[in-house]
């Protein structure tokens, strides 16, 4: 039996991402293709493997973000922090333009801030005219997520929009 294999804009729409950023990971191997032709194709089973796997961090971010002391007597535990990074996919329908652009506005003013919170955090939205939908897809801490949720929440109640 042979699996389902998708193209590159099938595997964007499938993701919300832009069809550069999926060639992007497939050019630096986080994503498996195979090119037939001139066109690249990604297994059902390598999308599968793409999406529960980390794209984000490699063993360099992860050297970077290791706060551990150890000490003979105790260990300071003020200075241990889990690293723990959380994804989300936000749908919100019946928006128009308007709205959507407010929307991103904000929320891109948020990555740009310059925040310690945003860290090495990421952003991906896809507003779809015909549907009137955005798509919001987010990774980064807890408290990034936290915030860019809370800042999502403040636009959808005010407008009324669910």
């Amino acid at each position: 039996m042979e699996g389902k294999f998708y193209t590159v804009n099938q595997v964007a729409e499938i993701l919300g991402m832009h069809h550069k950023t999926i060639r992007k990971f497939i050019t630096q191997g986080k994503l498996v293709a195979n090119k037939l032709g001139k066109q690249w194709r990604i297994s059902e089973e390598d999308l599968n493997s793409f999406m529960k796997q980390d794209v984000n961090t490699s063993d360099e971010d992860i050297k970077e973000d290791e706060e551990i002391e150890f000490s003979t007597n105790e260990i300071n535990l003020s200075i241990i922090r889990p690293k723990i990074n959380v994804s989300t996919v936000i749908e919100i329908n019946e928006i128009d333009m308007e709205q959507y652009m407010r929307i991103s506005n904000t929320l891109i003013a948020i990555m740009n801030c310059k925040d310690p919170s945003v860290g090495k955090s990421t952003m991906n939205m896809k507003y779809s005219k015909e549907d009137n939908r955005l798509r919001v897809m987010l990774w980064g801490t807890m408290k990034f997520t936290e915030e860019m949720l809370s800042t999502i929440s403040l636009f959808t109640e005010s407008t009324n929009l669910y």
